[in-house]
């Protein structure tokens, strides 16, 4: 596959919401030591805005945990969840302010042996389908926290892809807040690129 223009920090310097919409479509790259290119098209992202946010890590103030979140637009935030699962956001809008889109979900499309291979008896469709699954198909953990994916130099960044239409995108609330109040809980702030259109991609990127 050919490599498009890498996203510019411009890119995550907009409103959150804006980047978690038009970060569909877009493909998430790591280029692997030795040389192996992963990459996937994102199909699902959320948004986490500021320390009103009951849903985000910044709620309670910056922490060692957090401190990525408030840094500079286009470098990663990793967090560990579960006691298991690390999870990849990117952080978002101007520097001291918290904000970052969780990648949710990619439609894998290079380098599926080793993602295969990290998440062994797995069918394709659910290689990266999930913020945790992705992040073990990709080899992604505490080294990237604070990662500046925009660097020129950079072996973890996000692409240009395939522009997604509005009618193949629905959106609705985050996952997974069981213990957070309204208004935040039901926030429409979770992105995904619609079933029929990722079938679409999905036949596209097997041609």
């Amino acid at each position: 596959m050919t490599a498009a223009a890498r996203l510019p920090r411009d890119f995550f310097r907009w409103d959150t919401l804006t980047v978690a919409r038009q970060i569909l479509g877009k493909r998430l790259v790591r280029l692997e030591p030795d040389g192996c290119r992963l990459s996937g098209i994102i199909s699902e992202a959320e948004a986490y805005i500021g320390t009103d946010d009951q849903a985000c890590h910044a709620r309670s103030g910056r922490t060692r945990r957090n401190a990525s979140m408030w840094g500079a637009a286009g470098h990663a935030y990793m967090y560990f969840t579960y006691g298991m699962h690390w999870m990849l956001n990117v952080v978002t809008e101007r520097d001291g302010f918290p904000a970052a889109v969780l990648i949710r979900a990619l439609l894998p499309s290079e380098g599926l042996d080793r993602m295969r291979t990290r998440r062994p008896g797995r069918a394709d469709a659910v290689l990266s389908d999930g913020p945790a699954k992705l992040c073990q198909a990709f080899g992604l953990d505490r080294r990237f926290d604070g990662y500046d994916l925009c660097q020129p130099s950079a072996q973890l960044f996000i692409e240009q892809g395939h522009r997604i239409a509005d009618e193949a995108v629905t959106s609705g609330p985050r996952v997974g807040l069981n213990h957070v109040e309204e208004p935040w809980k039901g926030m429409p702030w979770r992105f995904r690129i619609t079933q029929t259109f990722a079938k679409r991609l999905r036949e596209e990127i097997a041609l």
